[in-house]
């Protein structure tokens, strides 16, 4: 079971994420980012590889695919929040999207 993120471990964590183009969804405590891709299949080659991620973890995000398009919502439905799987799988993401180094 995830924990929501502390106020001291939102500073840490969540800071690299915006500065990385992540931002908080108004209204909700959940992480959004648009991805832009050369085209469909690509966009959807790089939903293909997000979605082994989130299997493995069970951390499954919420997003909407138009063309090469690609918007992405991040939070952890059982603590009512962001967890350290929300940080963890937007580092991902970004890492196969080659945006980021990712190490895990």
């Amino acid at each position: 079971m995830s924990e929501r993120l502390s106020e001291t471990a939102r500073k840490t964590v969540l800071e690299p994420l915006f500065a990385n183009g992540w931002a908080m969804v108004e209204g909700r405590d959940a992480l959004t980012k648009r991805f832009i891709f050369k085209d469909f299949t690509e966009a959807f080659g790089w939903m293909t590889r997000v979605a082994m991620y989130a299997e493995k973890w069970n951390h499954h995000p919420e997003w909407c695919n138009v063309y090469k398009t690609v918007d992405v919502k991040l939070t952890t439905h059982d603590v009512d929040g962001l967890s350290a799987l929300d940080a963890k799988l937007a580092r991902k993401m970004d890492c196969l999207a080659g945006q980021e180094p990712h190490t895990t």
